[in-house]
């Protein structure tokens, strides 16, 4: 009796088992489950994404003194700056550059004016005795000269040869005096020179030494203009407090016009031949996602570039933004909606809707029959596509191929019904890209002569 309660026990176990599995199973009617959808018709968009970053169109660079290269400084330290985003007055402290290099030369300089000074004063002392005794060596010989005067005249009562020897003392003397006296003449000359020679190199060195102090005035560095500060951007990135500042990049910082804002994005490879200057864009700052501001592509660049980031080579897109908003700062990164094409009314499904199989087709619904139905399908973009014939709005289609979808029959568009509507859409796409051409035209007119080539504009001042 036990044993056999055990078994009825077991089979009982097991008849519930079997009744839990299969009440508990997931439905494999609600997965087999067909979705269909109808057909749409109306306003189609076709857009570009493209990450991008704020900046000022124009902006005034304040960079390092201009007379560095001059002095021999290629190089300096970037000692002090005032905080990022500081609004700053005209004539207000920017930034500092280390004056040590400055100092080094300024003191070599220094010595070397000294230096020269006495060089000056000693060779104005050696000159002054040297033509004192050249002087007294031109008073002894007129001296002389007289003596041997006074002898000729009382020689003329001696003998012809002691005459004659007076005479020839008399021109010798002369003689003397006046190589002495040209000696004299060439050596005041000679003394000229060298104190000028010396007074020249004195101002050459205090005209050096002058510009280094003028230079050192310049290391502190002041606002040309009102404006907020933004740090400049080297190789190596933002120049901070500690940057080493090159003669050849001097640039320190800058003061954006932020009531002329651009974002540079960089859209990629694939999508870039739909991308056309001109075409609006819609903008959102992620820094502030509630809001969106509309701008449109003033630029595309013609070679694309390998960044870091992109799987694929990118293009440099500006969009200028048509609003102005105070919130607004460079460097925020934006998103950017290019729209490339849009359509007021067309008729548009999702994608995935779409078969091919030699032939566009989806599966409709044609009463209550499932058909293959053939379809011209158009542009599209991430979601939809458009369909050019084959579907009126309204109608049923199957998101995927539905359980029948084998034995559905085609149905064809009739070749001449074909043909006529592939040329429309040819025309059509024509007048497209015309009324394309046109408006980027339209934006190369709006542009400043001479600025077609060129990206943000700068005014650079060197305070």
């Amino acid at each position: 009796m036990p044993r056999s309660k055990t078994i009825l026990s077991l089979i009982a176990l097991f008849i519930l088992s079997i009744a839990a599995y299969w009440y508990l199973q997931p439905s494999e009617k609600v997965q087999e489950e067909d979705i269909k959808i109808e057909v749409k018709r109306g306003r189609f968009e076709i857009s570009a994404t493209a990450t991008g970053e704020l900046a000022a169109k124009r902006s005034i660079k304040i960079r390092a003194p201009q007379g560095m290269r001059a002095a021999g400084i290629y190089e300096t330290t970037l000692s002090g700056l005032v905080d990022e985003g500081t609004v700053v007055e005209k004539g207000e402290y920017v930034a500092s550059l280390d004056r040590t290099e400055l100092a080094g030369k300024m003191t070599n300089v220094q010595t070397e004016v000294e230096k020269i000074q006495t060089q000056l004063e000693q060779a104005r002392i050696d000159t002054a005795i040297e033509m004192r005794g050249l002087r007294d060596e031109l008073a002894n010989l007129e001296f002389a000269q007289k003596e041997k005067i006074l002898q000729v005249e009382q020689s003329k009562y001696e003998p012809q040869s002691v005459i004659r020897q007076a005479e020839l003392d008399l021109e010798r003397t002369g003689r003397d005096h006046q190589q002495l006296l040209k000696k004299y003449e060439l050596k005041e000359l000679q003394s000229i020179a060298k104190i000028q020679e010396i007074e020249a190199l004195l101002r050459q060195n205090l005209s050096k030494l002058q510009e280094y102090e003028s230079l050192s005035d310049e290391f502190n560095i002041n606002a040309p203009e009102s404006g907020m500060v933004i740090y400049a951007r080297g190789w190596s990135g933002k120049k901070e407090p500690g940057s080493r500042i090159s003669a050849w990049d001097p640039i320190v910082a800058e003061l954006p016009d932020l009531t002329d804002m651009i974002s540079q994005a960089y859209v990629n490879e694939v999508d870039i031949s739909k991308v056309q200057e001109g075409q609006d864009v819609k903008i959102k700052v992620d820094a502030f996602p509630e809001r969106s501001y509309a701008g449109r592509v003033t630029k595309v660049a013609n070679i694309g570039e390998q960044l870091s980031g992109y799987d694929a080579k990118v293009f440099e897109v500006t969009i200028q933004l048509n609003e102005v908003d105070s919130i607004l700062r460079p460097a925020m990164t934006t998103s950017n909606e290019i729209v490339t094409a849009i359509f007021g009314d067309a008729v548009h499904i999702p994608i995935e809707a779409v078969q091919n199989d030699s032939l566009s087709f989806v599966y409709k619904e044609a009463g209550n029959q499932l058909v293959r139905q053939e379809v011209i399908t158009g542009p599209a973009n991430a979601n939809e596509m458009i369909i050019h014939y084959g579907l009126e709005e309204g109608d049923v289609i199957f998101l995927s191929p539905p359980q029948e979808s084998s034995t559905a029959p085609f149905v064809f568009i009739e070749p001449s019904i074909k043909e006529q509507a592939l040329r429309q859409q040819e025309e059509e796409m024509k007048k497209r890209q015309a009324e394309a051409m046109e408006k980027r035209k339209q934006e190369q007119t709006m542009k400043p002569p001479g600025s077609q080539d060129k990206g943000r504009s700068e005014m650079i001042i060197t305070d």
